[in-house]
């Protein structure tokens, strides 16, 4: 399976992936889903917002086992944060059906759809939609770069866009979701364990910061007649590094816009995108609010207008105690260990927006180097493997009672 889908959506230069929401990667990623569920005899189905099932069992029966994850990928991402927890909720039904497991609950695979947000600029927009936290209307008012908006991308794909939104009663058919993913973080690397459980996922958020000044020409205004945004915007990004450190949080400015981007020009707006996240909420609050008191300062300062616009924020999500318990109780019977780690994350996933819809738990597999969203992401074979074990367990435990 891992060769299968490894060369899809490969960036020849950069050796990172561009399976972006929509396009023909993520086409030929959705084909690679549906021939696994198919060729395991699972029923296949896309639900109203796009997102792929494999269903063992009856998915009206209810109090069903899902596990999955997604496919699409950050600009120029690694091959794993997504695909091994889709790749390894495949193996792990081949190991349960290898070992002769007899199901008492319904079990499904999913892919999840857009959970990076690399083309429309939110994440986990699949999930969303379906757990109702994102509206119909503002989901097509989602554009992309070149102004295709959501509905019309879907629709170029041969999806109908018409019946997105909440789908509740798919949610009240899931007993319990499991997602397994690549840590992205060296906790389990510092610990010396391949698998941990999750405990939460930090508050954070995306924000927009518009500085606008006056375009006008390189070679001949004088620097004291300038009116230059980049100048703000690069002392905000220098703050909002001091911010985070005095905080213990992250913020990091990423993704950038420059109008009229001309070398011989003085731009007259740059945009810039903040991610920031940390342990609680009163933490990101101050670290954020520090970033954009120094940002207007820095803009008044070079006569500069400042806008700033929360674009997207997830609060803290704690994942189900009871069912994370159980996570810790058949793994650590199953391996004969005492414990198994629970650690936190500050990487948001679509387990976290379903979190306040249906009990949800997470594992990680152990990230040797701590790198994602970068081709140099990377997890052993053999810590991989321990993954689907480790998952295979869970499914048993849960679902073949």
């Amino acid at each position: 399976m891992w060769r299968e889908l490894l060369p899809v959506g490969r960036h020849s230069d950069s050796g990172g992936y561009r399976r972006y929401a929509w396009t023909g990667a993520d086409a030929d990623c959705r084909a690679w889903f549906r021939e696994q569920a198919e060729g395991r005899g699972l029923a296949y189905e896309v639900d109203r917002n796009g997102n792929q099932w494999a269903w063992l069992g009856d998915p009206a029966a209810g109090d069903a086992v899902v596990t999955g994850s997604h496919l699409d990928s950050v600009p120029d991402g690694g091959a794993f944060d997504g695909p091994l927890g889709v790749v390894s909720s495949f193996a792990a039904l081949d190991e349960l059906r290898a070992r002769g497991a007899r199901f008492g609950r319904p079990l499904a695979v999913v892919n999840f759809g857009d959970e990076e947000g690399a083309r429309f600029g939110l994440a986990c927009v699949g999930s969303r939609l379906t757990a109702g936290l994102l509206t119909v209307e503002e989901a097509h008012r989602l554009t992309d770069g070149d102004g295709t908006t959501l509905p019309q991308a879907m629709e170029a794909a041969g999806y109908d866009p018409e019946g997105i939104g909440a789908d509740p009663e798919r949610l009240a058919r899931i007993g319990a979701f499991v997602e397994l993913h690549v840590e992205q973080g060296r906790a389990l690397d510092l610990s010396g364990d391949r698998v941990g459980i999750a405990s939460a996922i930090w508050p954070h958020g995306r924000w927009r910061f518009d500085f606008r000044g006056e375009a006008n020409h390189a070679g001949t205004t004088r620097l004291v007649d300038r009116r230059d945004p980049m100048l703000s915007y690069a002392e905000t990004v220098l703050a909002a590094r001091r911010e985070a450190e005095l905080a213990g949080a992250v913020a990091t400015f990423g993704k950038i816009s420059v109008e009229p981007n001309g070398v011989n020009a003085i731009p007259s707006l740059v945009r810039g995108w903040l991610d920031s996240r940390a342990a609680d909420q009163q933490t990101l609050d101050t670290v954020v609010g520090g970033i954009e008191k120094a940002a207007r300062e820095y803009a008044d300062a070079h006569g500069i207008d400042l806008d700033v616009v929360r674009e997207s924020f997830t609060p803290v999500v704690e994942f189900d105690h009871a069912l994370r318990d159980e996570l810790g109780r058949i793994l650590a019977t199953a391996s004969d260990r005492l414990k198994v780690p629970v650690l936190g994350t500050g990487a948001g996933h679509d387990a976290g927006i379903l979190a306040g819809r249906v009990p949800t738990a997470m594992l990680f597999v152990r990230n040797p180097t701590g790198v994602s969203h970068s081709p140099a992401e990377f997890a052993a074979e053999d810590d991989c493997v321990a993954g689907v074990h480790a998952l295979a367990d869970v499914l048993e435990g849960l679902a073949c009672r």
